[in-house]
């Protein structure tokens, strides 16, 4: 097999806190683990990378390191004064979110200048510069799932005319992807699910997308034999203000629970301060039994599952869904929506309850606590089924047959 020079693109890759981030690193090292060479090309914030990986730092002014608009303006004023900074800094000011259109003309213009690569991959930026790129190179376009969904739910969510006007207005990047992403000749995506709603959606050929699930690393995400699990203890994992997660759901099962049970929850995710999720809490009282953690490593997250007895996913909605299988390969009971591609991922190693119910989720969770034995060895052997459909060895061999083939086709001869 030939080793081949591959460049991946994300226009943001925070290595805590968010799934680009883990998905960048991951597939990175499992297609350097093949023997190709592999080079991350990223905008601010920079991922962590493993130590075989390059990376190649795009930088911008990173505007949403901040929401304070004197450190926006510094930011501003700090950079070179190009067409490209005056529009990015004006559209933030006006609510946009322009980081992927941004990084698409700067990492366009970065390729035209360093053609070494046998094939491109990028992660869901879904820019114009894109367009421009797979011209010149074989070409892979990343799409999680379409955040048309991440807009639906964010409307559905609050119905006040302000509000809604201002979603619309961040997620006004929304009218670029659907113009580029129906143009992307190979498009991966996560689960059947999202395959169906990229089709409804983005508007893609079905014929064009290929379902290569997410990968995890079992041997860190594992059951840990020496750590006591706390009974009533529970753990999910959600961006606290975000609909899409559905942690009010959870939150209101606790309140449900909290009276007979000696319940608590730990929620990795960070909590925004005098936002929805901190004012349900207090309306709730629940402050006491509520835990965030933030900035953990893979490691860390992995104890928190051990210390705990219950996972839960209660998302409105998943295109893939990294909780549910770390919960899984921890061997740690879980409860999950029926919504999206979570039963796709679960198959019947977990328990599915009803999406948008805190009492459907009450009553599972009681019953997990009343036939602990019972879920603990469906737990262990949705562990199995992890390590047989979602190990790296198996998903990155996927990705490069997909790959062999994109550049076969682009140069039309055997590599």
């Amino acid at each position: 097999m030939t080793k081949l020079k591959i460049g991946i693109l994300s226009y943001r890759s925070a290595p805590f806190g968010g799934g680009q981030g883990i998905y960048v690193r991951d597939i990175s090292k499992a297609l350097t683990s093949l023997g190709h060479s592999v080079d991350v090309i990223s905008g601010e914030p920079y991922p962590e990378l493993y130590s075989k990986v390059g990376l190649i730092k795009l930088p911008g002014m990173n505007l949403f390191e901040t929401f304070s608009f004197k450190d926006r303006l510094k930011k501003f004023i700090d950079n070179p004064k190009n067409i490209l900074n005056i529009q990015e800094f004006v559209s933030t000011l006006f609510g946009g979110f322009p980081e992927m259109r941004s990084f698409g003309q700067r990492v366009d213009s970065y390729l035209q200048l360093n053609s070494k690569y046998d094939i491109i991959i990028d992660n869901q930026s879904l820019s114009y510069g894109m367009l421009a790129i797979q011209q010149r190179f074989p070409f892979i376009e990343i799409i999680h799932h379409p955040i048309t969904m991440d807009l639906k739910h964010d409307l559905e969510s609050n119905r006040k005319i302000l509000y809604w006007l201002s979603r619309k207005r961040w997620y006004s990047f929304l009218h670029m992807q659907k113009k580029v992403a129906p143009k992307m000749k190979k498009i991966i995506t996560v689960s059947k699910s999202s395959k169906r709603d990229i089709v409804n959606d983005f508007k893609c050929k079905d014929v064009n997308i290929s379902v290569v699930h997410n990968g995890l690393d079992t041997n860190v995400f594992k059951p840990h034999e020496g750590i006591k699990r706390h009974k009533y203890r529970l753990i999910t994992t959600a961006s606290a203000d975000v609909p899409l997660k559905g942690l009010d759901y959870t939150l209101q099962a606790i309140a449900e629970l909290k009276q007979n049970i000696d319940i608590e929850l730990t929620v990795i995710g960070k909590m925004k301060e005098g936002g929805h999720t901190s004012r349900l809490i207090k309306k709730l009282n629940l402050n006491e039994l509520i835990n965030f953690k933030t900035n953990l490593t893979k490691e860390e997250i992995s104890i928190e599952y051990a210390k705990s007895s219950v996972a839960i996913v209660s998302s409105l909605y998943e295109g893939f869904g990294y909780p549910v299988i770390e919960a899984m390969s921890c061997a740690t009971p879980l409860l999950a929506a029926k919504t999206s591609s979570i039963p796709e991922l679960v198959g019947s190693y977990a328990t599915l309850i009803e999406s948008r119910s805190s009492t459907a989720l009450s009553v599972a969770i009681k019953d997990v606590f009343n036939n602990y034995d019972e879920y603990k060895t469906k737990a262990y052997e949705g562990r199995e089924h992890v390590i047989r459909h979602f190990n790296w060895k198996k998903i990155s061999k996927e990705y490069e047959d997909i790959i062999i083939d994109n550049i076969k086709q682009f140069n039309n001869a055997d590599i």
